[in-house]
């Protein structure tokens, strides 16, 4: 039952239902509280749904049941990265390396935790300290080289930045003003042409504000690795990929603070083949996103593309947890449907995979007949647990449906034993197994006339089967005791509530021409012997009858 509900969490996550997933998980643990796979699981879920703090006590968990599976440490740095622990997740992932050191998916998260450590780490500058406080508006103000500067609101704006990040300076360093300005805060004389023309301004003077040639040199610049971008893609379009690396490789010369450069190009390896040179580009763009925080989305992308060219390798190596693994870190940086869908594809390929490589019939045939000698001792959970392991070993296996359909019906499961059966008919067609199994579930769910259907269905592939005869006996017997009224009080009731809920019951009930019969048969003896004559009319009148919506008398 644990395995059941297991299967059920992973169809929702991989739906993108982690809500259900984590509610399924959750069931499976209640019944196999031991199970390292079940946390390491949900962990996954919570940690899809941000609930960082829970997926990182199911990962400890993880870790505690199983301390040498490598996985539960990708599980675990993962929730330590979700939380920021930036230095425990790195810890988590080289623990996990110590266990399995060709891991893909700790070698990309180790990789992950240390560029966000790096890029969170403060920055200190040795002249910050010097921008601190008042003083430093006080001796610009004084000074005749800066004085100037301050009715300029781009300096100002700037002074106002790196007092509140000092670790910022460096950003501005290429501004005359800034540099002069940091002379006249450390007292050392720093001359430059924009301070010669502060000092020689007068206070109330008008400043305007000319652009910096270093401002007009990195327009021209970033300007010109954008034309080589726009060339890289236009040869992409024509499948002319040497060009378009070539392209791609000198737009990153030229500008290294826009990462679209490098994922393009890490779609030119893509698409030529070359995985390896892709996930390289991919991880450079990510790494240099970090550092220059650049947009999120941005981020994403290289991870969704890094995971596209995994799943390329893995229909090769049949490793696909590296590809589910990044496209859950690309989902973290950005929803996007495109991601989401391929993680879903991965998910199911590992799944189909996985059922091919637990392939075995023979193994089958042996949980089925254990679960045959479970069945016997009316021990229906142990039967299902290994008829569900037969169903795993060999899918295409119909007896081993319908046995567990047989289990789930003695245990009240009807909507369970309702599938299991129609899997059966479905596998094998002429199987009477399937059609008697299907009709003791219809017939204990009090549709007779269901029951009465799929009896007779299978009667037709196999009219010697006694199994079918005494179903088709017992719904017989049931449609006549309603008929005749036998019925309790209770019974009935509960028969004309279900009746009423049948579509095709309400549709005859709302048909004028059967309530004109309805009320012929009590008023009108003549006309009522004239419509027993119609076929239609009778069928109509007899699904009346089983339903105990009408009586006869």
């Amino acid at each position: 039952m644990a395995d059941e509900a297991k299967a059920k969490g992973n169809a929702a996550f991989s739906s993108g239902d982690f809500t259900s997933a984590v509610n399924h998980f959750t069931e499976a643990i209640s019944l196999s509280p031991t199970n390292h796979v079940l946390f390491s699981n949900r962990s996954a879920a919570h940690a899809s749904l941000h609930q960082y703090q829970e997926a990182l006590s199911d990962a400890k968990k993880t870790v505690e049941l199983k301390p040498d599976w490598a996985k539960g440490y990708s599980r675990l740095g993962a929730a330590h990265v979700g939380l920021n622990q930036l230095e425990e997740a790195a810890d988590a992932y080289s623990k996990g390396l110590e266990i399995d050191p060709s891991n893909e998916a700790l070698k990309t998260g180790l990789a992950d935790a240390s560029s966000r450590s790096r890029a969170a780490a403060p920055q200190n500058n040795p002249f910050g300290d010097a921008f601190k406080g008042p003083e430093m508006w006080a001796k610009l103000s004084a000074d005749p080289s800066t004085r100037g500067f301050l009715k300029q609101p781009d300096f100002v704006n700037m002074m106002q930045e790196i007092q509140r990040s000092p670790s910022s300076l460096n950003l501005y360093l290429k501004d005359q003003r800034v540099m002069q300005s940091l002379g006249v805060l450390l007292n050392v004389q720093i001359r430059t042409q924009a301070g010669d023309e502060a000092e020689a301004m007068e206070e109330d003077e008008m400043v305007v504000n000319e652009p910096e040639p270093e401002v007009a040199e990195e327009k021209e610049r970033k300007e010109k690795a954008l034309k080589e971008k726009e060339m890289g893609n236009a040869a992409y379009k024509k499948k002319d990929f040497e060009n378009a690396i070539k392209h791609y490789s000198t737009a990153m010369e030229i500008d290294d603070e826009d990462i679209s450069y490098i994922t393009n190009r890490a779609a030119v390896h893509l698409e030529m083949g070359n995985y390896d040179e892709c996930i390289k580009d991919c991880d450079k763009a990510v790494e240099r996103g970090r550092e220059l925080r650049s947009d999120y989305k941005m981020v994403a992308k290289a991870l969704t593309r890094k995971g596209t060219a995994l799943g390329k390798m893995a229909k090769v190596s049949k490793d696909y947890e590296p590809v589910i693994e990044t496209y859950q870190k690309a989902l973290t940086e950005h929803r996007n449907p495109d991601t989401l869908k391929r993680l879903n594809e991965a998910e199911r390929a590992k799944k189909e995979l996985e059922q091919q490589e637990y392939f075995d019939p023979a193994i089958g045939d042996t949980e089925r007949e254990k679960g045959n000698e479970f069945f016997k001792e009316q021990k229906y959970p142990d039967a299902v647990k290994h008829y569900t392991e037969a169903i795993k070993r060999n899918p295409k296996d119909p007896r081993a449906y319908s046995n567990r359909a047989a289990c789930y019906t003695k245990l009240g499961a009807m909507p369970e034993g309702l599938k299991d059966a129609e899997k059966c008919i479905e596998l094998d067609p002429t199987f009477s197994k399937g059609y008697s199994r299907k009709g003791a579930v219809q017939f204990f769910m009090k549709e007779y006339d269901n029951a009465m259907e799929t009896y007779q269905e299978g009667l037709k592939h196999d009219p010697n089967s006694q199994e079918l005869l005494d179903g088709v006996r017992r719904c017989v017997q049931q449609i006549n005791k309603a008929n005749r009224g036998d019925l309790t009080p209770e019974e009935l009731k509960e028969r004309q509530a279900k009746g009423m809920q049948d579509p095709e019951i309400q549709n005859i009930l709302t048909d004028p021409v059967m309530r004109q019969v309805l009320s012929d048969l009590q008023e009108n003896p003549a006309a009522a012997q004239k419509h027993m004559r119609n076929p239609m009319i009778m069928n109509k009148i007899q699904k009346l009858i089983s339903s105990g919506i009408v009586q006869m008398k």
